[in-house]
């Protein structure tokens, strides 16, 4: 396989069409090897549009490359920004990531992943991310508050504590709802108690571990 081809195409004909026009983001996947954050045995996935089994458990993959583009265009990291990235994964996310903000915590909830992922980003040279192994549910709020949080992966709903430990000025991406219609769900922090949400595209991803479900009881 032409690597670099494959990555071309990738950016031209997955990425583009989404809506993904940044110059930054598209520089970004051109230069942050995806290949080198793919388990071995799924390599040749690397620039497929579908998400990438890193597991065994069916919500252990990397999620779509136009998909992992367009919240990082819609977040509009900056180089100042400390980040909070919940659902580490392979670590390719908090590499892209890194490349635009100050510093990114990284949470997630297998260990294994975990140390997969702290592999993956000291072999990528990559030295202001910080991989915790944690349940992201709760956030960090002993590190924060943040510029940027991401959830990687869909939740029922986005938890008050994590509203709570944005700055004035912060926005959290997540997918949000329930099969077969999830809306990525972008909330700005615009003052101590006021918040504003848009759902800007539709997009389906497997459930984050950790996050409450809603009751399914009406009292």
């Amino acid at each position: 396989m032409d690597l670099n081809q494959a990555r071309f195409n990738m950016i031209e004909q997955q990425i583009r069409p989404w809506e993904v026009l940044d110059p930054q983001v598209l520089e970004l996947l051109s230069v942050v090897r995806r290949e080198d954050f793919v388990p071995l045995a799924h390599k040749a996935l690397a620039f497929v549009d579908m998400e990438v089994p890193l597991g065994a458990a069916a919500n252990q993959v990397m999620l779509a490359p136009r998909v992992q583009a367009r919240l990082l265009q819609d977040l509009g990291v900056q180089k100042t920004d400390k980040v909070l990235d919940i659902g580490t994964g392979s670590g390719f996310m908090a590499a892209l990531l890194a490349q635009q903000a100050e510093q990114v915590l990284s949470l997630e909830i297998d260990p294994q992943l975990a140390s997969q992922a702290q592999g993956n980003l000291q072999k990528a040279g990559i030295s202001n991310v910080t991989v915790r192994h944690a349940d992201g549910s709760q956030g960090a709020p002993a590190d924060g508050p943040f510029d940027v949080i991401l959830l990687s992966g869909s939740v029922a709903e986005v938890p008050a504590s994590l509203l709570q430990q944005l700055t004035i000025g912060g926005r959290l991406a997540a997918v949000v709802g329930n099969e077969p219609m999830m809306r990525v769900t972008l909330i700005t922090r615009t003052s101590e108690n006021n918040w504003t949400t848009t759902e800007p595209w539709d997009c389906n991803a497997p459930r984050l571990s950790g996050f409450p479900e809603h009751s399914r009881f009406q009292f």
